[in-house]
This record gives C-alpha cells, structure tokens and sequence, in this order.
C-alpha cells in the first residue's frame, strides 16, 4: 500500500508487456488527446483482447469508452481504406487498450468494472461520441502519416477475410453434422441448468467435465449432479493444434462437437458452463491430454481463459484407510500424515486413473468439497509466448528447462522422505 508506479508511455508501455513485438504485423499505434488516449495493434492471435481505465481505475468488464473504441475503429478503417470490410476481419486479432477521464463517472456496477453511459465533462459530447470523434480523427492521421502501418494493417484484415471464406464451407457442413450429432452426442452427458439460463440463481454452479476415454467419464457420469455437472468424453489424446488455423476446429469432429456443446463459435456471450473442468489421469497420458487441451483453448478461445472459466480437476492420488476411517490423499504429504494418524499398517491404494475411483467415492469429490485449480494467466503473460515456448519447437532452452526441472514419481517420494528426515533431525538436535 503507498507504493507509487509509473509508466513513461502509459497504454504504448501496457501493449508492449502484453504482446511479442517481434510476431506484431506492425508497430503499436499509440494516440493522445485531451483526457483520453488509447494503443492498438495486431497479433497473431485468435479473438480479441482489449484493456480499458477510466481515471486510472481498470474497467475490467469495459463499458461505453470500450464500445465506442471498437465501434469507431471498424468505421474508421473502412472510411481510409473505402472499402465495407466485414467488423469481424477488421477486429480479429486486435490487441487494443483505451484510457479516459471523466468528471463523476457513473459504473453499472459497485466494483466500478463497466462504465455506464455519461457524459465527458459538464458541457461535454457524450462517451460515445468523444470517442468516436478522437478515433476517426487521431487514426485517420496516423494511417495516413504511416503508409507502411497502413499497408501491413490491410494485409491482416485480408488474411482474415480469407480466412474466414475459406472456412465457410466446410463450417457449414460441420455445424450440420454437429446438430445431428447433438441429438445422439454420445460425447456429452449434459445437464438441466445452463450458465446462459440468465434467470437461473443456479447457472453460476455449471461445469462441464472434459475426460478421457469413456472409463473415466462413466465413473463421473454416475456420480455427478445431473441438473448442473455435464460431461464431455475424449477418444483419446486430441489433436496439437498449436500453429494451426481455426479451420481445424470445424474439420476435427470432436473440436466441432466441443465447441457445439460449449457454444462459443460467435464469442463468450452465450457460453452454457461457468465452469469447464479438465479432468485427466494423473500419469503422463493424463498430463500431456491436459496440456494439449490447454493449447486448444489458449489457441482458439483465449477469452475463455481470461474471463476465469478453465479449470484442471484435482483428484487424491491415494486413498489410506483401516477398519474405520477412510481418509483420501492428494500428495504424498498427506499420505504420511494419514498413515501417521491412522497407524498400524493401514491399507494404500495409489489412484493411476480416474476409471480406478469407483462412482460412489467420486461423488464426493466432485460435490461440495470438489478441488479446482484455475487457470490463471498473469498480467504479463503473452499468450503467444507461452504456447511457443512449450509448444513449438523444441529449442535448446526448452530442453535446458526440462532437463532442470524433470522429476519422476519415485525422486519426488525420496526428496519427500530426505525433507522429513531432516526436520526430524532437527528437532532432535533442538
């Protein structure tokens, strides 16, 4: 508390921490006025990411000053280039931030993370139509000034528009053979309760569990709660789909039928689960299925990550218990402490696999007491430098990491043993 940051650039500062410079398709466009500024670039990415502030406060669920800049940025775009672009060419990839001040801004919210409509000042235009106006204005100069940005910026939205006609076709026999699917998907055991059932005080408890192969799905399918606890089952390990375009998502049927049973091809609005919840063996299989769906969806539905809704189901890896108590373990801490409690040679039984967890104790982990890790990224974290750090080629960096930090089961259980030895030792010799 008390601590004093500053930015020298300010929104041109933000986007650079938030982006590979080297991967942008042209440098970051960065525009000042008079209580207002904003930055704007293209990644090479899926969806679009946006940062907005009003009077330094982070509007994380964005609001009219956010509008207005998507808004006025498709509209100004087809104005220089005088052409109808589609918006959704000219926003793909976006990586855009806005900063306003206002006199008495009003929040839709009491956490103040959407602002509402108002005015610029007393005597001001509307948000909306400031934005608008410092918009057209200040990037209409600057792409005229800037032929090269001007240039590089056409390039991306038409990649975009071909793009998206390439995949128009076979989009629209995938989204015909995913509603047949629908109505016999043996992939998804669905629920009653949806998160778009806006009218539900339920819908926030949705989840959908995405498992591997039908063994783990039938021990979660019996115990689950069937108004708000959905599962998707994998074949097997799915496709890395790290590099490739989105077009992949409507030729692999079970991407199609994933994305069909989340229902965010057009975006995070009407998304059916809060929660989606990787659930995977703990062994390598389970680990490396884990990460390859992580990539599908840092790839193609980054959004979905950033909004809070992934999550990786934690399971006990071991279950201790004699003629009267029975208690599960998630680390090998746990287990010693158990088998301390428990005493006199009580029985160990290590989980490999969630189809080894009989339905009626898999209830109980998946109920009220049920563990999630959420996947979180850090406000620094660029996407694209994460998924090309473990996903693309195999640098030597990436092999210097592994070799470092690569442990198997049985050194984790000796290092374990060596740290208790050791405080035993010091103890004794207190």
């Amino acid at each position: 508390m008390g601590k004093k940051y500053y930015s020298q650039n300010g929104l041109l500062d933000l986007l650079k921490r938030k982006t590979d410079e080297e991967s942008l398709r042209y440098p970051i466009i960065h525009l000042k006025g008079h209580d207002i500024e904003m930055a704007l670039t293209h990644a090479n990415q899926y969806g679009e990411e946006y940062y907005s502030f009003v009077n330094g406060q982070y509007t994380t669920q964005g609001g009219t000053h956010l509008a207005a800049l998507k808004e006025a940025v498709v509209k100004t775009v087809r104005e220089f280039f005088k052409k109808d672009f589609d918006a959704s060419d000219i926003r793909a990839s976006i990586v855009g931030a806005i900063a306003v001040r206002v006199q008495e801004p009003v929040f839709e919210s009491q956490t103040k993370t959407k602002l509402g409509s108002i005015n610029a000042g007393p005597d001001g235009p509307a948000i909306r139509t400031w934005v608008n106006e410092f918009v057209k204005k200040e990037l209409d100069n600057f792409l005229h000034k800037n032929s090269a940005v001007a240039d590089a910026l056409l390039k991306r939205i038409l990649q975009s528009e071909r793009e998206r006609k390439d995949i128009a076709g076979i989009k629209k026999l995938a989204n015909e053979r995913a509603k047949k699917a629908n109505l016999h998907n043996k992939k998804l055991r669905d629920c009653r309760f949806h998160f778009d059932d806006l009218n539900n005080e339920k819908r926030h408890d949705s989840t959908l569990f995405i498992t591997e192969g039908d063994s783990a799905s039938g021990s979660i399918t019996k115990s689950r709660n069937v108004e708000l606890q959905a599962v998707f089952s994998l074949r097997g390990k799915p496709l890395n789909c790290f590099g490739l375009t989105k077009k992949i998502v409507y030729e692999n049927e079970e991407f199609n039928l994933l994305q069909h049973a989340l229902n965010i091809e057009d975006g995070l609005e009407n998304l059916r689960y809060n929660r989606i919840v990787i659930s995977t063996d703990a062994d390598v299989d389970g680990m490396h299925i884990r990460l390859l769906m992580l990539t599908f969806f840092l790839q193609f539905f980054p959004d979905l990550v950033r909004n809070g809704h992934l999550f990786i189901l934690e399971t006990p890896l071991f279950r201790v218990r004699n003629k009267k108590e029975t208690i599960y373990c998630y680390s090998e801490e746990e287990k010693r402490a158990a088998v301390k409690k428990l005493g006199s040679k009580p029985e160990i039984t290590r989980f490999k696999g969630l189809g080894e967890i009989s339905p009626d104790e898999f209830g109980g982990f998946i109920g009220e007491d049920i563990r999630l890790e959420p996947i979180l990224l850090q406000k620094e974290t660029s996407i694209q430098k994460l998924l090309n750090y473990y996903m693309g080629k195999n640098t030597p960096e990436r092999q210097q990491f592994i070799i470092e930090n690569l442990k198997v089961e049985k050194d984790l259980v000796e290092t374990d043993e060596k740290d208790a030895l050791r405080k035993e030792a010091n103890v004794m010799e207190i």
